[in-house]
């Protein structure tokens, strides 16, 4: 389940269904893979085709990343059976 966001944005399109800070042509995209968040028990879980799962390495060491469109990504970090502190970034 997803428990927390940093993302202003993200959080809004998934409690409010408000798309006016995302680009449209990602929404879509978006939206699957946040559903797929939702009901993920664990990171590995986000390992579907598509979706570019990875764990970062380094100082973002415990974050996981999904892909989205060219730089784009979801990050998430993971406690328990919860995604936190959810995501969308530029991080290359």
């Amino acid at each position: 389940m997803i428990r927390s966001f940093t993302s202003r944005a993200l959080k809004a399109l998934w409690e409010k269904d408000d798309r006016s800070k995302i680009d449209t042509r990602m929404v879509g995209r978006i939206l699957r893979r946040l559903d797929a968040l939702n009901v993920a028990m664990r990171p590995e879980d986000m390992d579907q085709p598509g979706f570019d799962f990875h764990p970062l390495r380094g100082s973002r060491r415990g974050t996981y990343s999904v892909h989205i469109n060219g730089p784009w990504c979801i990050t998430f970090e993971w406690s328990g059976t919860d995604a936190i502190r959810v995501a969308l970034e530029q991080y290359h």
